[in-house]
């Protein structure tokens, strides 16, 4: 069993692992269900999660994760309007769901939305709050649309990785499969959340 210390549920322990786990996102075309995708374990070959796309919901700027048997975990939101327009950041905002429909705020992610952003990297703070000294809990690292990045946490540790294996580089379907390595103890579903809202910046297969 991993220690409880070293556990990070952000979205709820059942989805942190004692080991390594390394999963492949496969995504789904517009055409056929509205986009989104599946997330699978490598070793097992179980659907683990489900993302649901602004094209599945039918509501720009909002996302659904679920558990692979289809149960809602988070709903995915991003702040709209004037406000949003005069920010300097774009601002989502992540709900654990309940199962009697009941949702609270797990994180939140800013993007950068000017120039007057000194560092313009991707920050995530989780409610409640994993660190306590700096104004956020972490970070995105590299080019999500090369799928070359990670999830870092505020000491400067890879806690996921998006990575693009050589046999999917080699591959006609490059565009459709990439690979997650989560680090042990860190919430699967929280990394999931975030990688969906990622995807629908980069205007990938959850925007619609």
């Amino acid at each position: 069993m991993i220690a409880k210390k070293n556990m990070l549920p952000i979205i709820s322990k059942l989805h942190c692992s004692s080991s390594q786990t390394l999963l492949v996102v496969r995504k789904r075309p517009h055409v056929l269900n509205g986009g989104g995708f599946v997330v699978i374990d490598c070793n097992t070959q179980r659907v683990v999660f489900r993302v649901d796309g602004c094209g599945v919901r039918g509501i720009k700027g909002e996302l659904i994760l679920r558990e692979g048997d289809g149960d809602a975990l988070l709903l995915m939101h991003r702040k709209k309007g004037m406000v949003e327009a005069l920010s300097i950041y774009k601002k989502w905002k992540g709900y654990s769901l309940g199962y009697e429909g009941s949702k609270k705020v797990a994180f939140s992610l800013k993007e950068p939305n000017s120039c007057l952003v000194k560092n313009n990297s991707i920050r995530i703070s989780t409610k409640p709050r994993v660190t306590s000294n700096r104004g956020w809990d972490f970070k995105i690292s590299g080019c999500f649309p090369d799928k070359c990045c990670s999830i870092v946490d505020s000491r400067g540790n890879e806690v996921a990785q998006v990575v693009m294996k050589k046999e999917v580089e080699e591959s006609m379907e490059t565009k459709d499969f990439y690979h997650v390595v989560v680090k042990p103890g860190m919430d699967q579903a929280f990394v999931f959340g975030v990688i969906a809202i990622l995807d629908y910046i980069h205007g990938e297969t959850t925007i619609c």
